[in-house]
């Protein structure tokens, strides 16, 4: 798509931020108004229109599509979202543990196991640890902290919760991060252990190593949407 514009600006408008492309608001996907919550927000997506050149690269405004998803596909649904972020918690990643190598067992209970003990201390969420891959039910007390933990956030902040807990496969890791208690390098390290391992062993190909670079950069990129959030 051409560029059909000349300046994307920021406009407050009651207590929230838009962003206007020569005057006028942009439009989510599903054509609502695209409102930001923080004017630091707001600035990084007009930011994002700015920067393009003749041709639209809608693929590079991330800061765009976490907005746009936070008002179009989480605030519509938000109680299936909550529960669809949480239910992770009933198959973490943290929680399925090696049984052997040994160096592949101390480099999971390294990673994971302080953000497991985290959870229980600040969430209230103790989960039980397993070998394998066999799933193990979770206490319904602990499942309901995570839960809670979760719905804890607004819309804007859920969109990045969210793509935090795909992309790395944990809803603890995800938490952490918006908890300011892990840093998105830390949190891509944490989603990775398992696919470190095998790399020191016997290397990568690129395809897995362009897979898990592309995770990070999503993690990354979620952990700057958040703290924008917070500015």
């Amino acid at each position: 798509m051409k560029r059909f514009y000349k300046d994307a600006s920021v406009v407050a408008a009651e207590g929230e931020f838009n962003v206007a492309l020569d005057g006028r608001n942009i439009r989510t996907p599903v054509k609502a108004v695209l409102t930001a919550p923080t004017r630091a927000l707001a600035d990084a997506i007009a930011g994002e229109w700015n920067a393009q050149g003749d041709e639209i690269d809608v693929d590079s405004m991330s800061m765009m599509k976490f907005a746009s998803t936070a008002i179009d596909r989480v605030r519509p649904r938000r109680d299936a979202v909550t529960k669809e972020i949480s239910g992770f918690a009933q198959t973490d990643l943290l929680c399925y543990r090696a049984a052997h190598p040994a160096d592949l067992v101390l480099m999971q209970a390294d990673a994971w196991q302080p953000l497991l003990d985290w959870c229980a201390t600040e969430l209230g969420a103790r989960l039980i640890v397993t070998e394998g891959v066999i799933p193990v039910q979770q206490d319904d007390e602990a499942l309901s902290a995570v839960k809670d933990a979760v719905a804890a956030h607004d819309d804007f902040a859920m969109a990045a919760l969210h793509e935090l807990t795909t992309l790395s496969g944990s809803v603890i890791i995800a938490l952490a991060v918006t908890a300011g208690r892990l840093e998105a390098p830390g949190a891509a390290d944490a989603s990775q252990v398992d696919d470190s391992f095998q790399a020191e062993k016997w290397g990568f190909d690129k395809d897995a190593a362009d897979v898990l670079a592309s995770r990070r950069k999503g993690i990354e990129g979620a952990a700057a949407y958040y703290a924008l959030l917070q500015a």
